[in-house]
Formats: C-alpha cells, structure tokens, sequence
C-alpha cells in the first residue's frame, strides 16, 4: 500500500474494482431498463366481470389480469383464466386509454385466449422463439400484480420443458420455469428477454414457495393464438372414454415384449362414443395409438391432436390378457 503525500493511502487496484462493479451493475441494470421501455407500451391491464358468478350486495363479480397486445390491429395475448366466461371485458392501456375488448377465442387445456380492442396507435410487443431460450438468461416479467399497474420483476430462465397441469385437468408441455416473482394479477402479461422480446406468457406460481414461477412458451402461444383467431378455438379430437393410469402385469409385458410397462384401464364411455363405437368395452387397457406407444392418459392427451378428427387410426389394447387392435375414428371434442 502506497501513502500519498498527505498520509492518506491510495489503492488504485480498490478503485478500479469499485468501478467495474459498478460498470457491471450499470450494464445488468440498462439490460432491464432497455428492455422495459421497450415491451411496456404493449402491456395492459385486464379487467373481467362475471355477471354468473355471485357476488356481494348483488354486484358483478370482477376478476384482473395482465395481456400484452401482439399485432398492431389490436390483438391481446392473455390466459384463458383470466378472461374465460367473462360477461365484459375491459383493458386499460399502458398511456392510460380504457378500451372494452371483444373475446376472440380462448383454450383453457393451455390457459391461453386472445382478446381484441379498437384503438388507434397501439404498440405491439416484438415475439421471440423459444427454441433461443437458454438456462441462465435473464427473464424480466411486467404485469399488474394485485392491482399494481406495471409493475416489474427480473430474475433468470430456472428451467425449461416443464409441464404444468393446466386447470381443466390437461398436462401442459413446454413450460418456462423462472425465478422472476409473479403474483396473482400477473396472469398473462409478458416474460421477456433482455432484448425485450416476449418468450412466455406469465401464467402460474407455487404457493407459497418463492421464485418457483411458470410462463407458457412463446412457441406454443404462437401456435394457440394462430388456431384461436382462425377458429375461435383449438380443435382437439377425443375418442369418449374415461379411464385411468394402470400398471401393467410383468407377465404381459414380458410375453409381448412391450416398451411400456403402464397404460390406460377404460373405466366408462361416453354415450355413442368413438371408441364404442370402435368395438372397445370396459376393463380394456389402452397401450398404443396410431402407431405411437400410451403410457398414461397424458399420453393419449398428446396424441389426440385436430390432425387426427375423422382419420381413422389404430388402437392397441390389452384384454384379459389378449392384445387386440382396433380401428377408431376420433370426433371433434
């Protein structure tokens, strides 16, 4: 250590490191910033009344939300949760504006829907590609959290591939987990990168553990969005059964040398239903369709796709210790 002619030291190694932690700071800093002024004018604010629902003293009662508008005539990604029934549906603007919005199609199998405003000037948000997203990146998140307007929470991309159990029961795939806080009231607003690129939509937290939140894949979005504003929904095909996971006897899957060791037992029917209809009876477990191997009703979820209504397809299953397959044409859900 040196001394300076007046007796105080000086530590030009300190100084320096000083600096560049600061220059560090400035650099994570301007990343946020630079990438919420940009995405910030497309950020609104959802309110939803439910005239169905009950509430106190007679009144609507009202649920809030967050959406992003994505296309310049006013197109609005949000979750399904959000908006689903609503008997009106009001978006506040980041400058203020209040517009009522028009229901274009919401999925509550992806907890996804679209909304439209009519207004003039709107800045869409830019979208990304989720095949981009790496661990580690940085996740900025923008919402409405219990009513606070715009309000922003940053942290890193903690996982990707999840799958998130979406409220009507169905396995959603391709979830972004991100340590980025999320609150209820977040429902549906952006998660974006430091270039202010959308590459999720916000859309649940694990209470009450912290920094444990779930976006849905701007990959996916794109797909269900492009599906909800040609059809107003996502066509799905179902074969009518409910059934259950089971694991399979070692003895069958030893005998048939099955890759799976787990499929689905039919426990009912829907009345008239395709895979009636196909000649499947109760007790029978499902362990292939079209070629592709069922391990679990999630299985058959993925595989129940719209290109598969009205095409006719295998299905294999294990009776009293039979394997049988069966030709079955799956409907429209």
């Amino acid at each position: 250590m040196e001394l300076s002619g007046d007796g105080r030291s000086s530590n030009p190694a300190g100084s320096s490191g000083a600096s560049e932690d600061d220059e560090l700071l400035d650099a994570y800093s301007q990343a946020v910033i630079a990438a919420v002024e940009k995405v910030s004018p497309s950020v609104v604010n959802i309110e939803s009344r439910f005239a169905h629902r009950e509430a106190r003293a007679g009144r609507e009662a009202r649920g809030s939300g967050s959406g992003f508008i994505f296309t310049p005539d006013g197109l609005i990604m949000t979750n399904s949760h959000v908006i689903h029934g609503a008997s009106r549906i009001e978006v506040t603007l980041a400058d203020g504006r209040r517009a009522q919005a028009d229901l274009i199609g919401d999925d509550p199998e992806t907890d996804l829907a679209v909304i439209r405003i009519a207004a003039p000037n709107l800045v869409p948000a830019a979208l990304g590609e989720s095949r981009k997203v790496r661990v580690g990146q940085l996740a900025i998140a923008i919402g409405n959290p219990y009513g606070f307007q715009y309000t922003v929470t940053a942290g890193v991309v903690s996982a990707l591939g999840r799958s998130l159990r979406s409220r009507s029961g169905r396995l959603m795939d391709d979830i972004i987990q991100t340590d980025a806080a999320l609150n209820p009231g977040n429902s549906g607003g952006p998660l974006v990168n430091s270039r202010g690129e959308v590459i999720g939509v916000n859309t649940a937290m694990i209470l009450p553990a912290q920094g444990i939140c779930f976006a849905t894949a701007i990959d996916t979005a794109k797909f269900v969005a492009s599906r909800l504003i040609r059809d107003g929904r996502v066509r799905r095909s179902y074969i009518g059964i409910a059934g259950q996971n089971v694991t399979l006897p070692r003895r069958l899957v030893r005998h048939y040398n099955l890759s799976t060791e787990s499929g689905v037992l039919i426990v009912s029917f829907e009345k008239d239903s395709p895979a009636q209809r196909a000649g499947l009876v109760e007790g029978d477990c499902i362990i292939g369709f079209d070629g592709q191997v069922v391990s679990g009703i999630d299985d058959l979820h993925k595989l129940l796709t719209d290109e598969r209504v009205g095409r006719r397809v295998p299905v294999t299953v294990l009776r009293r210790g039979e394997r049988l397959t069966f030709d079955i044409v799956p409907a429209e859900s």
